[in-house]
Parts: structure tokens; C-alpha cells; sequence
């Protein structure tokens, strides 16, 4: 039953209620089930809403974070009340961070007061940079679908709290003729946002926007479409004032060196075609960050990944820029190589929705911040720039990125070195070889996943990825490891056909153990490989090079291998590149399954990204 139609007499329980109203929005939930909200797992399948159940509450979270990454729908996450809700933190951090929408439904205390295993979950959410919105018996579904308009326009998780006294309680049913009856079929993550909810914060934002002098509105937009960008999220957009669009046309002309950088948010936003039709424009080389890999239509011109994962010619050639146009990026640290990312006197001209800061670089730069959505931003420069020659008539020489050696395949600029022989001095594989012969080895369809920890450079730096929404971190964004295994159901549920390759390490696979389980029970064909160095590498490289006792960085040899074989998988022990040949095997019997890949490999290698990391802290490590 609707709540908007009151003529019927049959109760609807908050639980059933809530249910209704967010299969409305969502299609998928990840849970685990509990007394505060196992009234709402039942009422949500029955509900149409597909249910996936996991084995830890990080995993909820994590595996609806990795779906809205890869599919661009909005998920459910639920767990019950107290301790249940407490371990969703780390997760919902991330998920906070890196601006993954979704909604995470979970029980909540008593409406008469808390006891003693419940917390207080608004000052809990608040803390990682969410905001929680607690149900009743009355206006489920406006509290519903005002939570969802904010999770959409902040890009944030919300949480919403079910008071354990009110779930089986009947709801106050809806007047037909109320704001929430009539508003409740258009706030679908597809539909235009019509109303102003004065309640969000976001919605004051941008009517504080609406009325400065100079970023410009945007004219009304045609219908939405009836999907998102894989990974995209609704929002709305303004175009920065025509005289800075001006100099940024006026910038670029004049640019000997021209480079686009996209970032994330510029593949949330859809900026794909925009992007190449201006690098074309330009005779611009072009890059990206790592999670808008391949955002570009002419991979025959592209640097590939700025900062730590980038190729070490390719960044020299990066500085060489003389005038950068950066869209949705975020030019952290990594990203930035710790400040040497450009060179001396660059023009960086920022294309971003937010008022970002400059980034912090070792050089002088001169950076100009173009406030406003990456598609409309990028077209009306591509308008300022006209359909006048980029360079002048007189002009004999050939655009930059044409002049630019080794961009062809196997080329200086797209060669990684994959070590000097198969094993280090202390008779253990070296990873970059394994990565890479892992990287001819995967099934073209694939959508990768990867775990935090030192090993993350390997699958950024030697597997290929075809588009930017299959390849995602999740982790990165909060500096976490251990949701490797986590992500795997919301992959699998995003992009069922697809193989799921999850690259992992030993310290955090061990702390997401509980969810290997999941992950080989929902991936119809899945890749995990476990960097297995008997080690937290990333702090044995840094803090253990400052000379502070290594012991506690240092990991027993888990035999994942057999593990992941008692749950179901076939594992692999991986000790020399021909027991990889498992692999090619197993692809070309059909990758059906789970394959675990328990590779043995040295802790002596150190990434370049984590070289970075200790030059900037005082280290100077010779190389292995």
C-alpha cells in the first residue's frame, strides 16, 4: 500500500512505510541484519528492493560506496542500532570524503529515551561530516525524500534513524493534498529537483550563490535523462562570469604548451566529450588523475595518470606545460607529487565547483579558479575560443602534442619498468613483474577494485581499465585499508557480467576477512590477488626507514590461498610468474568463479608514489 493514498484501512508499519518511500530512489540494499532493522531487510524486499547480505556493517557501507561509484544509482546501506551502527564509521567516512551519495538506514534508540548499547548517532554522523535525519510515524515519506535531495546535491551519505519503539508502529497516513504526496514522484536521482527545501544546507548554498555578482546561472536545462553517468550524481551547475571565461580563451590561445588535466568530478559530470573536442581544439595533450583513467577519446595523446602512479617521462613532460587546464580535480598532495607536479611559471586555470584553494607547489604558479559546472564551463570557453585558429596563420609549426615523442604504444612515455629480473635478493618475486604479467592476463571486461595500502601504485601503474568508473579506490579518500573485500558485492551488483578484480594486501585483507565470504559469494566471476609481503609495507617503507622498530609492521605469511579455497574459491599459491599461468587458465575456461592469486612477494620494493612520500619526509632510500 501507498502512504499517499489514505482511503485504504489496513496499517502500514514505519518499517513497511519506509520501505515504500526508498524504493522509490534505490533499487539495491547491503545489509546485515539486526533487531533494529530486520523489520526493514523483510518490508524492503518486498518492496522490489534487491538485497545483498554481508558479514560486517563496514561492509553495508562499502559495498553501496562501490556500487554508486560504478553504476551512478544511489544504494541503501543497513545495519541495526548501537555497536552494528559504530562499525559502519570507518566506511561512512570514506564514503563522506569521497562524496558518495547513498543512504544508510539503520536502527536507532528508543523515542522514549536511549539505553544503555544505544549512542547517540546524530553527534556520531555529525563527526564524520554527515547528517542524520531521524523517521516518525509522520511525513515518512517527506523525511525520506528531503534526505535523498541532500545526499544528491551534497554528495554525502545521509543516515536515516529508525527509534526501535516505532518500527512495527502504524503511520499517520498521508493527505493526498500535502507537500510530500505531491512532490514524491520527482525526486528520483533522475528527475530535476523542483523543491526548496529551506531545511538544507545546500539549497541555502546555492540561493546564496544565485544572488553574487558572478557566477552565472545556468539557462534551464532540457529533461533529465532517464540514468546517471556510471558514477555520476545529479547536481546543479553555474557557469563562471563571461570576463573570466574571457581570460581563461585569452590563456589558452596563447598557451606554446597547452595540457588538460581531468579529474573525478569531471567524469561525474559527464565532461567526456567536452574535454576532447576542446583538447582538440587546442592541439592539447591531456592526462588524468586515477579515477577518470581513459576519460579522454584520443588515448594517442594522453600522458596517463598525473602524480605517484604517473610514468616518470610522462611527468617530466607534464612540467613542461606552460598554461594546465584543470577540470574536477582536487590536486591533493599525490596528485601534485608533493608540489613538482609543474614547472616554473605554469598557468593553471581551475574549472571546479567549489571555491577551491590553490594547490601547494614547490615552483610559482599563477592559478585562476573558473567556478562552475565542468560541461558548461568547458563549452562556453570552447565558444570564447570561436572558431579562430588555436595557433596564428603565420604559424608553421605543428601543435606540441604532435611534436612529443613516445606516445605511440610501447613508446618512452608509456613504458613502465617491470623490474630487472623475476625475483629480488631475498628470493621473493618482485611485484611490478607480477603486475604486470597479471595485466595480460585478466579478462578484458573488468571493473577493478582495489584496497589501500602500498600495493595500490601496482594496479594504477600496469592494468589497464576502460573506462573511469571501472577502476575505483575505496579507502583512498579517508586513508584506510581493510575494504577491499567489502567493495566487492556493491561491484558485482553494479556490473553483473563484469569480472571483479580486487587488489589487495595482506595486513588489510586479514582485517576484512569476515567479507571474503561475501565477495566469493556474489561475484559471478571475480580476480582477487593478495599482495602478500608479510608486512604493512607502506609504514615499513616510511617509519621503518627512520629507524623505529619494525616489528610491529611485520605480518606472519597468511596462507590466503588456502582460505579463500575452504570458503569455495580456487587459490592460487603464487611463488615464481609461471604459477600465474593458473590464471590464463582459468580466463580461458570461462572466468567463472572466484580465482584467488596468494602472491608471494618482496617487501623490498618500494613504489614510486611511496618514494615520493619519503623524499618529502627527509629520506633518502637508495633504490632496490
Amino acid at each position: 500500500m501507498s502512504l499517499s493514498n489514505p482511503h485504504s484501512s489496513t496499517p502500514v508499519s514505519l518499517a513497511a512505510a519506509t520501505a515504500q518511500a526508498l524504493a522509490r530512489h534505490a533499487a539495491h540494499s547491503f545489509g546485515l541484519m539486526g533487531n533494529g532493522n530486520a523489520h526493514l531487510i523483510d518490508n524492503l524486499t518486498q518492496a522490489g528492493v534487491r538485497y545483498t547480505a554481508v558479514r560486517h556493517e563496514a561492509a553495508t557501507v562499502a559495498a553501496a560506496d562501490a556500487y554508486t561509484r560504478v553504476s551512478g544509482d544511489i544504494a541503501i546501506a543497513t545495519t541495526t542500532y548501537g555497536a552494528g551502527f559504530t562499525n559502519t564509521l570507518t566506511a561512512l567516512a570514506e564514503a563522506a570524503q569521497a562524496r558518495t551519495p547513498m543512504l544508510v538506514v539503520v536502527g536507532d534508540a528508543p523515542s522514549g529515551g536511549p539505553r544503555p548499547w544505544d549512542v547517540d548517532e546524530e553527534m556520531l554522523s555529525a563527526a564524520v561530516g554527515v547528517r542524520l535525519f531521524t523517521l516518525g510515524v509522520a511525513g515518512v515519506d517527506e523525511t525520506v525524500d528531503r534526505a535523498v535531495r541532500y545526499a544528491l546535491r551534497m554528495r554525502r551519505p545521509v543516515v536515516l534513524g529508525l527509534p526501535y519503539d516505532l518500527v512495527t508502529a502504524a503511520v499517520v497516513p498521508q493527505d493526498p493534498g500535502s507537500s510530500a504526496a505531491s512532490v514524491g514522484a520527482s525526486t528520483s536521482p533522475s528527475a530535476p529537483l523542483t523543491e526548496i527545501d529551506l531545511t538544507d544546507p545546500a539549497v541555502l548554498a546555492e540561493l546564496s550563490v544565485s544572488v553574487a555578482a558572478d557566477p552565472q546561472p545556468v539557462a534551464s536545462p532540457a529533461p533529465a535523462p532517464t540514468a546517471m553517468m556510471p558514477g555520476a550524481i545529479v547536481s546543479t551547475s553555474t557557469i563562471p562570469a563571461p570576463h573570466r571565461i574571457e581570460a581563461a580563451a585569452e590563456a589558452l590561445l596563447g598557451a606554446k604548451r597547452p595540457l588538460i588535466i581531468a579529474g573525478h568530478g569531471a567524469h561525474l559530470a559527464g565532461a567526456a566529450t567536452e574535454l576532447g573536442a576542446l583538447a582538440a581544439q587546442l592541439g592539447a595533450l591531456t592526462a588524468t588523475t586515477a579515477l577518470a583513467r581513459e576519460i579522454f577519446p584520443e588515448a594517442n595523446y594522453d600522458l596517463g595518470i598525473t602524480g605517484g602512479f604517473g610514468q616518470p617521462e610522462a611527468m617530466a613532460v607534464v612540467q613542461q606545460a606552460d598554461v594546465v587546464l584543470v577540470v574536477g580535480a582536487s590536486l591533493n598532495q599525490f596528485t601534485m607529487r608533493f608540489g613538482e607536479l609543474f614547472g616554473e611559471g605554469t598557468t593553471v586555470l581551475r574549472v571546479d565547483t567549489e571555491q577551491v584553494a590553490a594547490p601547494k607547489t614547490v615552483h610559482p604558479v599563477t592559478h585562476q579558479l573558473l567556478q562552475g559546472g565542468a560541461v558548461e564551463t568547458l563549452r562556453a570557453i570552447a565558444d570564447a575560443l570561436g572558431d579562430a585558429q588555436v595557433r596564428s596563420e603565420e604559424a608553421t609549426t605543428a601543435a606540441w602534442r604532435d611534436t612529443v615523442a613516445g606516445l605511440e604504444p610501447g613508446g618512452a612515455l608509456r613504458s613502465r619498468f617491470a623490474g630487472s629480473s623475476e625475483f629480488c635478493a631475498d628470493g621473493l618475486l618482485d611485484p611490478r613483474g607480477v603486475a604486470a604479467r597479471i595485466g595480460e592476463l585478466l579478462p578484458e571486461d573488468r571493473h577493478v577494485t582495489s584496497d589501500g595500502g602500498h600495493f595500490i601504485g601496482w594496479a594504477n601503474m600496469y592494468w589497464q581499465v576502460a573506462a573511469p568508473e571501472r577502476m575505483i579506490m575505496v579507502g583512498t579518500a579517508y586513508q584506510t585499508i581493510g575494504l577491499g573485500f567489502c567493495t566487492v558485492p556493491g561491484v558485482a551488483a553494479a556490473a553483473p557480467e563484469s569480472t571483479v578484480v580486487l587488489s589487495t594486501g595482506d595486513g588489510g585483507g586479514l582485517m576484512a576477512l569476515a567479507d571474503l565470504e561475501t565477495a566469493i559469494r556474489t561475484a559471478r566471476s571475480q580476480v582477487i590477488v593478495v599482495w602478500n609481503d608479510s608486512a604493512y609495507s607502506a609504514e615499513v617503507h616510511l617509519y621503518g626507514e627512520m629507524g623505529l622498530d619494525k616489528g610491529p609492521m611485520l605480518i606472519p605469511t597468511v596462507n590466503f590461498a588456502g582460505v579463500a579455497s575452504a570458503l569455495g574459491a580456487t587459490g592460487v599459491v603464487v611463488e615464481s610468474l609461471a604459477d600465474l599461468e593458473a590464471l590464463r587458465e582459468w580466463t580461458a575456461s570461462g572466468a567463472a568463479g572466484t580465482i584467488l592469486l596468494d602472491c608471494r612477494v618482496s617487501g623490498s620494493v618500494v613504489a614510486d608514489y611511496q618514494r615520493e612520500v619519503q623524499r618529502v619526509n627527509g629520506l633518502d632510500v637508495p633504490a632496490e
